[in-house]
Protein backbone atom coordinates (compact mmCIF):
# COMPACT_ATOMS: atom_id res chain seq x y z
CA UNK A 1 0.00 0.00 0.00
CA UNK A 2 2.79 2.42 0.85
CA UNK A 3 4.42 1.88 -2.56
CA UNK A 4 1.21 3.13 -4.24
CA UNK A 5 1.22 6.21 -2.03
CA UNK A 6 4.90 6.81 -2.80
CA UNK A 7 4.22 6.47 -6.53
CA UNK A 8 1.39 9.00 -6.30
CA UNK A 9 3.61 11.36 -4.30
CA UNK A 10 6.28 11.11 -7.01
CA UNK A 11 3.69 12.01 -9.66
CA UNK A 12 2.56 15.00 -7.57
CA UNK A 13 6.18 16.12 -7.21
CA UNK A 14 6.64 15.75 -10.98
CA UNK A 15 3.56 17.90 -11.63
CA UNK A 16 4.71 20.54 -9.13
CA UNK A 17 8.10 20.71 -10.86
CA UNK A 18 6.47 21.11 -14.27
CA UNK A 19 4.07 23.77 -13.01
CA UNK A 20 6.90 25.79 -11.49
CA UNK A 21 9.27 25.38 -14.46
CA UNK A 22 6.78 26.13 -17.21
CA UNK A 23 6.09 29.62 -18.55
CA UNK A 24 2.83 28.43 -20.07
CA UNK A 25 0.50 25.69 -18.83
CA UNK A 26 -2.82 24.90 -20.49
CA UNK A 27 -5.50 22.48 -19.28
CA UNK A 28 -7.69 20.79 -21.91
CA UNK A 29 -10.55 18.31 -22.13
CA UNK A 30 -9.72 15.70 -24.76
CA UNK A 31 -12.94 13.63 -24.51
CA UNK A 32 -14.23 12.71 -27.96
CA UNK A 33 -10.85 12.56 -29.69
CA UNK A 34 -9.92 9.19 -31.13
CA UNK A 35 -6.47 7.64 -30.76
CA UNK A 36 -5.23 8.90 -34.14
CA UNK A 37 -6.28 12.48 -33.31
CA UNK A 38 -4.62 12.38 -29.88
CA UNK A 39 -1.46 10.97 -31.48
CA UNK A 40 -1.48 13.80 -34.05
CA UNK A 41 -1.99 16.38 -31.27
CA UNK A 42 0.89 14.93 -29.25
CA UNK A 43 3.11 15.02 -32.36
CA UNK A 44 2.31 18.69 -33.04
CA UNK A 45 2.92 19.62 -29.41
CA UNK A 46 6.19 17.67 -29.28
CA UNK A 47 7.41 19.46 -32.43
CA UNK A 48 6.65 22.78 -30.70
CA UNK A 49 8.65 21.74 -27.62
CA UNK A 50 5.58 21.28 -25.43
CA UNK A 51 5.15 18.47 -22.88
CA UNK A 52 1.59 17.01 -22.96
CA UNK A 53 0.42 14.58 -20.26
CA UNK A 54 -2.78 13.16 -18.83
CA UNK A 55 -2.99 13.15 -15.04
CA UNK A 56 -5.64 12.23 -12.51
CA UNK A 57 -7.53 15.29 -11.31
CA UNK A 58 -6.92 14.48 -7.64
CA UNK A 59 -3.16 14.45 -8.20
CA UNK A 60 -3.38 17.69 -10.19
CA UNK A 61 -5.35 19.36 -7.37
CA UNK A 62 -2.71 18.36 -4.82
CA UNK A 63 0.03 19.72 -7.06
CA UNK A 64 -1.78 23.01 -7.75
CA UNK A 65 -2.34 23.48 -4.01
CA UNK A 66 1.38 23.06 -3.31
CA UNK A 67 2.38 25.20 -6.30
CA UNK A 68 -0.14 27.89 -5.23
CA UNK A 69 -2.03 27.71 -8.53
CA UNK A 70 -5.45 26.78 -7.16
CA UNK A 71 -7.15 28.87 -9.88
CA UNK A 72 -6.80 25.78 -12.09
CA UNK A 73 -8.84 23.61 -9.69
CA UNK A 74 -12.24 24.62 -11.05
CA UNK A 75 -11.27 23.33 -14.51
CA UNK A 76 -10.06 19.97 -13.21
CA UNK A 77 -13.20 17.97 -13.96
CA UNK A 78 -13.65 15.15 -16.43
CA UNK A 79 -10.83 13.86 -18.61
CA UNK A 80 -7.98 16.33 -18.23
CA UNK A 81 -4.71 16.70 -20.08
CA UNK A 82 -2.11 19.37 -19.42
CA UNK A 83 0.33 21.01 -21.82
CA UNK A 84 3.51 22.46 -20.28
CA UNK A 85 5.98 24.72 -22.08
CA UNK A 86 9.27 25.72 -20.46
CA UNK A 87 10.45 28.14 -23.15
CA UNK A 88 7.76 29.44 -25.50
CA UNK A 89 4.73 31.11 -23.93
CA UNK A 90 2.72 31.09 -27.14
CA UNK A 91 3.47 27.58 -28.48
CA UNK A 92 1.01 25.47 -26.44
CA UNK A 93 -1.80 28.00 -26.88
CA UNK A 94 -1.23 28.22 -30.62
CA UNK A 95 -1.04 24.45 -31.21
CA UNK A 96 -4.03 23.62 -28.98
CA UNK A 97 -6.18 26.45 -30.35
CA UNK A 98 -5.45 25.56 -33.98
CA UNK A 99 -6.11 21.88 -33.25
CA UNK A 100 -9.39 22.72 -31.48
CA UNK A 101 -10.56 24.65 -34.57
CA UNK A 102 -10.14 21.48 -36.66
CA UNK A 103 -11.37 19.06 -33.97
CA UNK A 104 -14.26 20.47 -31.96
CA UNK A 105 -13.96 17.66 -29.39
CA UNK A 106 -10.83 19.29 -27.92
CA UNK A 107 -11.86 21.90 -25.36
CA UNK A 108 -9.46 24.39 -23.80
CA UNK A 109 -10.45 24.78 -20.14
CA UNK A 110 -7.98 27.22 -18.57
CA UNK A 111 -4.31 27.87 -18.09
CA UNK A 112 -1.46 29.62 -16.35
CA UNK A 113 0.64 32.09 -18.33
CA UNK A 114 3.86 33.18 -16.59
CA UNK A 115 2.41 32.47 -13.15
CA UNK A 116 -0.96 34.19 -13.72
CA UNK A 117 -4.19 32.31 -14.31
CA UNK A 118 -5.59 32.71 -17.81
CA UNK A 119 -9.13 32.31 -19.08
CA UNK A 120 -10.08 30.57 -22.32
CA UNK A 121 -10.47 33.96 -24.02
CA UNK A 122 -6.99 35.06 -22.94
CA UNK A 123 -5.50 31.79 -24.20
CA UNK A 124 -7.25 32.21 -27.56
CA UNK A 125 -5.99 35.81 -27.81
CA UNK A 126 -2.47 34.60 -27.04
CA UNK A 127 -2.80 31.89 -29.70
CA UNK A 128 -3.67 34.47 -32.34
CA UNK A 129 -0.47 36.44 -31.73
CA UNK A 130 2.38 35.96 -34.19
CA UNK A 131 5.17 33.59 -33.16
CA UNK A 132 8.24 34.86 -31.30
CA UNK A 133 10.21 34.92 -34.56
CA UNK A 134 7.41 36.87 -36.25
CA UNK A 135 7.32 39.43 -33.44
CA UNK A 136 11.11 39.79 -33.56
CA UNK A 137 11.07 40.34 -37.32
CA UNK A 138 8.34 43.01 -36.89
CA UNK A 139 10.45 44.74 -34.24
CA UNK A 140 13.56 44.58 -36.42
CA UNK A 141 11.63 46.06 -39.34
CA UNK A 142 10.40 48.93 -37.17
CA UNK A 143 13.91 49.57 -35.87
CA UNK A 144 15.43 49.53 -39.36
CA UNK A 145 12.87 51.90 -40.93
CA UNK A 146 14.38 55.21 -39.66
CA UNK A 147 17.89 54.17 -40.66
CA UNK A 148 16.72 53.02 -44.09
CA UNK A 149 14.80 56.29 -44.62
CA UNK A 150 17.84 58.33 -43.55
CA UNK A 151 20.07 56.38 -45.95
CA UNK A 152 17.61 56.95 -48.80
CA UNK A 153 17.39 60.67 -48.02
CA UNK A 154 21.19 60.99 -47.84
CA UNK A 155 21.54 59.19 -51.18
CA UNK A 156 18.90 61.47 -52.75
CA UNK A 157 20.75 64.57 -51.48
CA UNK A 158 24.06 63.20 -52.80
CA UNK A 159 22.50 62.41 -56.19
CA UNK A 160 20.96 65.90 -56.35
CA UNK A 161 24.28 67.60 -55.52
CA UNK A 162 26.06 65.44 -58.08
CA UNK A 163 23.53 66.51 -60.76
CA UNK A 164 23.92 70.18 -59.82
CA UNK A 165 27.69 69.93 -59.92
CA UNK A 166 27.72 68.27 -63.35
Amino acid sequence: MSSAIEAKQQVVEEIIGKLKDSVSTIVVNYRGLNVAEVTELRKQLREAGVDFKVYKNTLLRRATAEAELTALDESLTGPTAVAFSKEDVIAPAKVLYNFSKEHEALEIKSGVIEGNSASVEQIKALAELPSREGLLSMLLSVLQAPIRNFALAAKAVADQKEEQGA
